[in-house]
């Protein structure tokens, strides 16, 4: 009986192997004019990618969260979580250019959206002239 354990929890063991492997990571920084959208930004394709954004402007600080898949030439795919006051959450699949993906500021003027049917962008919705400082990290 001891022997038939042993096998039965041998073979579980050897089924039950895990790879883990070292994430790769993107970070960009952005100092963007009112109005204005960073360079386009192309996410992994076909794999989970966590996007975090935060601004970092005195007086508009926030941070939002997203999972997303690229999927090639079709769309972006996303879930996710808003900033803070008015945190909730976030979810599309959309290859339109300016569709919002996620708001990373507290005033709800700083956005990540979707740039192409492959990429993203950082957006300053900010009117009156008001520049926003802050950075996105891309995990997968």
């Amino acid at each position: 009986m001891a022997t038939v354990v042993a096998i039965i929890t041998s073979i579980v063991a050897a089924n039950a192997t895990q790879t883990i492997t070292t994430p790769n990571a993107a970070f960009i920084s952005y100092n963007l004019a009112a109005g204005a959208s960073s360079a386009p930004i192309t996410p992994a394709t076909n794999k989970s990618v966590l996007v975090m954004g935060c601004c970092t402007s005195s007086g508009d600080q926030g941070v939002g969260q997203v999972s997303l898949q690229h999927i090639p030439s079709t769309a972006i795919e996303w879930v996710g979580l808003e900033s803070y006051p008015s945190a909730a959450i976030t979810q599309g699949i959309n290859g339109t250019a300016g569709t919002h993906i996620v708001w990373i500021d507290f005033g709800h003027a700083m956005d990540i959206q979707v740039a192409s049917a492959d990429t993203i962008r950082i957006h300053n919705g900010f009117g009156g002239g008001t520049a926003a400082v802050g950075n996105v990290t891309l995990v997968w």
